[in-house]
């Protein structure tokens, strides 16, 4: 089985080179920046000269992109998966996608003779170097069974969700809670700060107490440190957060929290703050009220 790997950022990178170095196959590459296409070839990929040519060679193609705009141009567009992938090649998307893309990208595909699921992951860039992350699959099972060994190959906990974007929307879901509990934290810690208790301190109760959770600790630390580098940057939030809200429309739920956060985010991008991690929502509250919340030198 030959693997085409599309996307090789602070997620798809570290996920291909485990597929590289952690199964038998075959894996070809194609990324924009050469820098990341070197790092999977030291690792014993095989670089494709243009996205034509890893369709056209390849049993099964893998995307890690952005934004579901992304996902469509390299599937749909010129020179693209449609055009160039044989009949009985599976797709698989790995990105945060919209459910309503993934379909649209798979009717089209179908026409070809190609298979789609979608496979977005959870763990972020640690997790994905550390073969730790989540996998969240919707589609085909018999063809999500015939993918396990390459799914085990980066990650773990491995789930089939049911339908086609079914993976999407528990993605979506997931991200949604982690950004809401972000802003708690922020909102949190500025609170105690501002009353006047020392944030080390304040850490250190809610890490052990009720409020902790893996985005608390995020904003904790980025916070208390004032490194605002991204792990995950604000704008891959902002638009994780807006697929949410896109479907809630659809399916014309409420939703009374997340609107908020989006909110919040979308301040936090006007403040140029976009390209920073995206607990960097903080740093909304530290302008706004001019304090900034660090651990004593």
């Amino acid at each position: 089985m030959k693997i085409g790997f599309v996307g090789l950022g602070h997620m798809g990178g570290p996920m291909c080179r485990n597929i590289i170095q952690h199964s038998n196959l075959e894996v070809s590459i194609f990324d924009l920046s050469p820098d990341a296409v070197q790092a999977c070839v030291d690792v014993g990929g095989k670089a494709s000269a243009s996205l034509a040519e890893l369709a056209a060679n390849s049993d099964v193609i893998m995307t890690s992109l952005p934004m579901p705009r992304d996902v469509e141009a390299v599937t749909l567009g010129p020179g693209g998966i449609a055009e160039n992938a044989k009949s009985g090649t599976i797709y698989i998307d790995l990105s945060t996608n919209s459910p309503m893309v993934i379909k649209k990208v798979a009717a089209e595909l179908e026409k070809k003779g190609i298979t789609t699921i979608d496979a977005p992951v959870s763990g972020g860039a640690i997790g994905a170097e550390k073969r730790t992350i989540a996998i969240m699959v919707g589609g085909d099972k018999t063809t999500y069974d015939k993918c396990m060994p390459i799914f085990e190959s980066f990650g773990a906990n491995i789930s089939h969700l049911g339908d086609l974007g079914s993976g999407c929307i528990a993605k979506i879901v997931n991200n949604m809670i982690a950004f809401s509990t972000m802003a708690a934290a922020a909102e949190g810690i500025m609170l105690g700060a501002a009353a006047g208790i020392d944030p080390e301190a304040l850490n250190q109760v809610i890490r052990t107490s009720s409020g902790n959770s893996m985005s608390y600790r995020g904003v904790a630390y980025k916070t208390l440190n004032g490194d605002w580098s991204p792990t995950f940057a604000l704008d891959l939030a902002y638009k994780d957060m807006h697929l949410a809200l896109e479907l809630a429309d659809e399916l014309a739920i409420p939703l009374q929290v997340s609107p908020q956060v989006h909110n919040l985010m979308r301040m936090a991008k006007g403040m140029g703050f976009g390209g920073d991690d995206a607990t960097a929502i903080m740093r909304v509250y530290e302008e706004t009220l001019n304090r900034k919340v660090r651990k004593k030198s």
